[in-house]
């Protein structure tokens, strides 16, 4: 699907201004029963804090829910939730059976864009979350690193920057979404490549307590160890490089190219099982 310029801007503030804000009071506030919504199972956010839901769940209860959520009607009858997942789950601990909503028909892509927008403008997303969110709009909706990063308001190169996280081997992943590690200590493990290298570093730098500079420069050791076979590989031909950022822009992966004018490899990153088989439905395509 090819992905369209604009139209979700700043986020869920676009719904409540000039013509969406029209729409939404033209179909008006209603009250939809808690039990016939759902939330969406592409929500990027997939950790919610106990205690804080807590708290929120102890002010629904008193004062109710101030703030409607925003949902779409779904082919089965029910309500998709498009924004307000936290409000709705603390609604459920509040005991609610009702919540006032606002409806609206969206499609997947703009739901996947919205939602997480709306969430990195609240800064609700760990980096693993926010990699794996960026990577959906990229690999399920067609968009370049460029327009993704205009979605949510960032620069190319941290948008860029976050998706190379997916790169990490499983175990440093989940030490960086248990917030053991940083997303700038996961950043510096990058450059070291090897995978269990990068585990076996990401171990020292926990059990040590290293801050990312002490860690950029931990790494910045190990990477000069490297082998002599490694380092005296024939010089790329020039143009290697543009071809790398061209390539990594347009498909919002990691590319490697190796070789030199002679021959040589492309490696491209992938994310899962999933992502592999979509790459590999292409190449079937260009024979």
């Amino acid at each position: 699907m090819a992905a369209k310029k604009g139209g979700l801007g700043k986020g869920l503030d676009a719904l409540f201004s000039s013509n969406s804000a029209e729409e939404l009071s033209s179909s008006g506030k209603v009250t939809l029963k808690i039990t016939d919504i759902e939330p969406n199972r592409n929500q990027p956010r997939k950790v919610f804090d106990e205690a804080a839901l807590n708290e929120l769940a102890e002010s629904i209860a008193q004062n109710g829910i101030l703030q409607p959520l925003l949902v779409r009607p779904m082919a089965d009858g029910s309500y998709q939730i498009v924004a307000g997942e936290r409000r709705w789950r603390a609604a459920r601990k509040a005991g609610l059976t009702e919540v006032p909503v606002y409806i609206r028909a969206l499609s997947d892509e703009e739901v996947a864009a919205m939602t997480l927008v709306e969430n990195l403008q609240r800064q609700d997303l760990n980096p693993i979350e926010e990699a794996k969110g960026l990577k959906q709009l990229i690999s399920d909706y067609g968009y370049t690193q460029e327009q993704a990063a205009e979605k949510i308001g960032k620069s190319r190169s941290a948008v860029a920057n976050t998706l190379r996280l997916l790169s990490l081997p499983d175990e440093v992943l989940q030490l960086v979404s248990d917030g053991e590690l940083s997303a700038g200590h996961a950043r510096a493990l990058l450059s070291l490549e090897n995978p269990e290298l990068i585990k076996e570093t990401a171990k020292e730098v926990i059990s040590k307590g290293l801050s990312v500079r002490e860690t950029e420069k931990l790494v910045k050791k190990l990477t000069k160890q490297r082998p002599i076979a490694e380092k005296s590989l024939p010089k790329r031909a020039p143009y290697f490089d543009e071809v790398e950022l061209s390539l990594s822009e347009t498909t919002g992966r990691k590319i490697k190219v190796r070789g030199d004018e002679k021959g040589g490899t492309l490696e491209i990153q992938f994310f899962d099982t999933e992502d592999l088989t979509k790459l590999a439905s292409l190449f079937d395509e260009w024979q």
